[in-house]
């Protein structure tokens, strides 16, 4: 069952409802920014699209970690404004703070204890 609001729409699957919108308002919501608009070709820039596409995973992956920015900036020894840029695509980083995040990420990574390690030391399965 679907039913349409303007732009938005809702359908119901399994007796949950969810809501359909454009991609650009879901990339706002969350905080992503949004890729460049193709040209005539469909081709879309290659360096404003590549600072979105790195924003976007950073973003994901420093939100999988519970990170917020002032934190993952502090680890990987770079200013929380550089990283707040990068992040909203305004800026592509340099390959040292490329680095430097990845770096601090992986360290991250590795400190977060994973449930079964967790059940183990308790003595469950």
């Amino acid at each position: 069952m679907m039913a349409e609001s303007g732009m938005v729409q809702t359908v119901t699957l399994g007796g949950k409802r969810y809501v359909i919108l454009p991609e650009a308002d879901f990339r706002r919501l969350t905080g992503e920014p949004i890729l460049p608009e193709p040209d005539k070709q469909g081709n879309y820039p290659a360096v404003e699209s590549m600072r979105v596409l790195i924003a976007r995973d950073l973003i994901r992956s420093r939100r999988l970690l519970g990170l917020t920015q002032a934190e993952l900036a502090c680890r990987a020894g770079i200013a929380a404004e550089t990283l707040s840029r990068i992040e909203q695509g305004h800026r592509a980083p340099s390959l040292s703070t490329i680095e430097k995040v990845t770096r601090a990420l992986e360290k991250a990574e590795g400190e977060v204890e994973r449930p079964s390690a967790r059940k183990r030391r308790r003595g469950g399965a």
